[in-house]
């Protein structure tokens, strides 16, 4: 059930880089954008190990 939460997480991070993107504020969203990539990658290597896959 976690892991569902850390991935609602990051795609709101996403989706409210993407709004800052189409509202001109491209700092914050060039930020957000990385902040949800670099989470996404986490979660993603985290369920890798877990489940005894190598990368």
């Amino acid at each position: 059930m976690k892991d569902i939460y850390k991935d609602a997480l990051t795609a709101l991070i996403f989706f409210i880089g993407l709004f800052g993107f189409v509202s001109g504020e491209f700092i914050i969203s060039s930020t957000l954008f990385a902040t949800a990539a670099i989470a996404s990658n986490v979660n993603v290597s985290r369920k890798r190990s877990k489940s005894g896959q190598s990368a």
